[in-house]
C-alpha cells in the first residue's frame, strides 16, 4: 500500500544548492533540515526550491553551496501556525539525493507527476490580454490517513478543461514545481514580499 501511495507523487529536481542547511523538525531522533536548490527553467531564469532533507542523506553540517544535485523525492505541504491563521508550506521531501559534476539537459531539470482529488472549486480567470488561466488545489494521499496539499496553476485549454472539475473528481497531473514572489499586505501601512510554491501544469487528465 505504501508503495502505491508513493508512486501517486513523484519529483525530480536537478540544481544547484544556494544556502546553507536549516533546523526543521526531528522526527524519532531524525533530523530534518532545509536547504534551497536553484533549478534553472529554459528561459534562463530560475526557481528556488526548499528541500527537506534528512540529516542521515546528507551531511547538514556542510557548506554545498556551488554543488550541482539531483534529488528525488515528493512535493509536501503542511500547515505552519501564524497567529490566529495557518499558513501552507511547502517543500520537496527528499528520497534520494546524488552529486553531479556537470549537467546539460535542462528540459530534465524539474519534474513532477502527482495523482490526487481536486479539493477546492477551481477559479478560473482570464489575463487582461487574454491568457486563460485556472488555479487548482489537489489533494494528494500519503501513508497513515495524511494528505498534502498542492496548489496548481494550468493555462490555456488545460485551463479551460480544468474550469469544469468538481470537488472530488480524481485528476493526474505532469508538470514543474515553480517558485514565484508575491507581495503579502498585512496591514494599511505595512507590506511583505514573500514567495509561493505552486506545480505549472503542462499535462492533467481526468480519471472519473
Amino acid at each position: 500500500m505504501s508503495e502505491k501511495v508513493m508512486e501517486n507523487n513523484r519529483v525530480t529536481v536537478i540544481g544547484t544548492i544556494v544556502s546553507d542547511f536549516t533546523f526543521s523538525h526531528a522526527v524519532f531522533g531524525e533530523g530534518f533540515y532545509l536547504v534551497d536548490l536553484s533549478v534553472s527553467r529554459l528561459s534562463e531564469q530560475a526557481d528556488v526550491i526548499p528541500l527537506m532533507v534528512s540529516e542521515r542523506l546528507m551531511d547538514v553540517t556542510r557548506d554545498y553551496r556551488g554543488c550541482t544535485i539531483e534529488a528525488d523525492g515528493q512535493f509536501r505541504s503542511y500547515n505552519r501556525h501564524e497567529g490566529v491563521k495557518n499558513r501552507l508550506v511547502l517543500s520537496v521531501f527528499v528520497r534520494e539525493v546524488q552529486f553531479l559534476e556537470e549537467f546539460t539537459d535542462y528540459t530534465k531539470t524539474n519534474q513532477i507527476f502527482l495523482d490526487g482529488y481536486i479539493c477546492k472549486e477551481p477559479i478560473y480567470r482570464k489575463t487582461p490580454l487574454g491568457r486563460e488561466i485556472a488555479d487548482l488545489l489537489v489533494a494528494v494521499n500519503r501513508p497513515y490517513g495524511k494528505s498534502d496539499y498542492i496548489p496548481c496553476i494550468a493555462w490555456g485549454r488545460n485551463a479551460r478543461f480544468a474550469s469544469g472539475f468538481s470537488v472530488g473528481t480524481r485528476i493526474q497531473i505532469w508538470g514543474r514545481v515553480q517558485s514565484r514572489e508575491y507581495t503579502k499586505k498585512l496591514s494599511e501601512t505595512e507590506c511583505e514580499k514573500r514567495t509561493a510554491y505552486e506545480v505549472s501544469v503542462s499535462k492533467l487528465e481526468c480519471c472519473q
